[in-house]
């Protein structure tokens, strides 16, 4: 029996955050976790070969270093080890027939770019981001705030005071507006539908998807104004300096220990029984876990309606997504000498390529030609990698949970649809492939790898459930008012003192940290 102020369910970016700025504010917090691992998807680890450091899983912290949390919290973050590396070429992209087009941190540099491929896209290209400019108060309050609060009604209010309700509501046609409706209404180029539409994957949606335009502008718009940081020395780093803030509050953080009840006596949340037996008491329990095991498994049905655990039983979870980590004995040679300084190049047949990858996974194939998105963190951190060498992170999010084919006819599914180590290396083997087009060295460099599918994200972390590394499909019906349930509020349950954070919740996914934060400071002011 354990007394504390808080206890935090798992220890992702949602957890840290939360315990964080509770411990910073003076409470005592317990976080545990039922890995062996810190850090939910911030994790680093030599997994290819000696000397060679690679981010297991997450990458980059666009979303943090602009949100609420990391506002409070960088000072103590960054006294603790935390260092960020950036550049000006954050991302760009790679057609088959090897043009390519660089997004820089630099909106004129952008402008000009896109006029030189088509007159007019620089000018189309301005224009979203001037609209991002010009309502971004009440974008940003949107997609960062409770929405179920007064905070949020007089942002609207305010809105429509000022502009009117017809003009407050014209916002919304082109924000629910497809990402290939926007960039083919404005963009002749192929290239600048090829550099914006897989941006729109990174936010658990398609080029198909409402709401995929204003994300696609939102992404563009945030990588000009922060790039794609990376953290010194591998992610793990982040984890690390949390645990040093936590740990100084009195905190603690404990591995190993699987959450398997959230206790309520009285309709009030008094502490959380762990699979192996343990209790632990606390005035307050936060749960970063996804819907389906919150009211499916942590919550007795006596403590919940039947309406939301049916909610909870249909939630749905988005594509898989797969990841290929290689130790390379020297850097690529990408005909472009600058594309090896891009950090997240996407190579992608187009904006008809990343629909039609999307339509495949989403039917349970592989796809025949998936976007690839290669990171190269070695060109901004060179302590990743043994002098002379360089790391490659490859994410594929275009993946099927269950595997029911392969769209180009080369891979047997197997009969239970699961992904095997066969399936995996195979499908593997395809991207490196295509890869290698472009750079002719990347084989004969390969001094180590590490394939991990859909099957393994499931198996490393509970939340990506058949591999979904948004822990929950991001389609209109479960995001925004609706994330993660039309029948629950902002991170309230039915249950008084249980909260309700992580990827699941509102605002959705990114290593953004804020539903953890609107927890935490709610917390702190109780």
């Amino acid at each position: 029996m354990s007394a504390h102020d808080v206890i935090v369910v798992g220890s992702g970016i949602n957890s840290l955050v939360c315990a964080g700025v509770l411990a910073k504010r003076g409470k005592k917090v317990l976080v545990l976790e039922r890995e062996a691992v810190l850090g939910g998807c911030i994790r680093s680890e030599e997994l290819t070969a000696p000397g060679y450091l690679h981010d297991t899983l997450s990458a980059a912290h666009p979303l943090f270093v602009t949100s609420p949390g990391y506002a409070e919290l960088k000072d103590g973050l960054h006294a603790n080890g935390l260092d960020y590396c950036n550049n000006n070429t954050p991302t760009g992209v790679l057609l088959p027939d090897g043009r390519s087009l660089i997004l820089r941190r630099d909106r004129a540099a952008n402008i000009a770019a896109m006029n030189a491929l088509a007159t007019g896209d620089g000018d189309s290209y301005a224009e979203a981001m001037a609209f991002i400019e010009q309502n971004a108060p009440f974008i940003f309050a949107m997609l960062g705030s409770e929405l179920w609060s007064k905070d949020i009604a007089k942002t609207v209010a305010g809105r429509v005071w000022k502009q009117g309700a017809h003009e407050t509501l014209a916002f919304f046609g082109p924000a629910m507006q497809s990402g290939r409706a926007w960039l083919e209404a404005r963009f002749k180029s192929d290239l600048v539908h090829a550099l914006l539409a897989p941006w729109i994957l990174h936010t658990g949606l398609g080029p198909e998807s409402a709401m995929s335009a204003l994300m696609a502008q939102v992404i563009a718009f945030s990588i000009e104004a922060v790039g794609v940081p990376l953290v010194k020395g591998g992610n793990a780093r982040t984890v690390d300096a949390f645990r040093a803030i936590i740990e100084a509050g009195g905190g603690r953080l404990e591995t190993g220990a699987d959450v398997a009840e959230v206790l309520v006596q009285n309709g009030r949340a008094r502490g959380v029984r762990t699979s192996d037996g343990r209790i632990f008491e606390a005035a307050q329990v936060v749960c970063n876990v996804t819907p389906t095991q919150l009211y499916g498994r942590l919550l007795a049905s006596a403590h919940t309606t039947e309406p939301l655990r049916r909610q909870a039983a249909e939630y749905r979870y988005g594509k898989g997504n797969m990841q290929i980590h290689l130790a390379l004995s020297e850097p690529p040679q990408w005909a472009d000498p600058a594309l090896r300084e891009i950090t997240y190049l996407h190579l992608t047949a187009g904006l008809d390529g990343v629909s039609r990858a999307v339509n495949e996974a989403e039917r349970g194939l592989l796809p025949a030609d998936g976007t690839i998105c290669v990171s190269q963190p070695t060109a901004l951190d060179p302590s990743r990698a043994p002098a002379g060498g360089w790391v490659m992170w490859i994410q594929l999010p275009e993946c099927p949970r269950e595997i029911r084919g392969d769209a180009a006819g080369e891979i047997a599914a197997p009969a239970d649809g699961r992904w095997t180590e066969e399936v995996r290396e195979r499908y593997a083997d395809r991207i490196l492939a295509r890869i290698a087009q472009h750079v002719p060295n990347l084989m004969g460099s390969i001094v180590g790898r590490k394939v991990i599918s859909p099957g393994d994200l499931a198996s490393m972390n509970i939340n990506l459930v058949g591999g979904d590394p948004y822990s929950g499909e991001c389609s209109l019906s479960q995001y925004l008012f609706w994330r993660p349930l039309a029948g629950a509020k902002n991170h309230a349950t039915p249950v008084k003192g249980l909260y309700h954070i992580g990827a699941s919740t509102h605002p959705g996914p990114g290593l953004g940290g804020v539903s953890g934060f609107h927890v935490a400071n709610a917390l702190a002011k109780g």
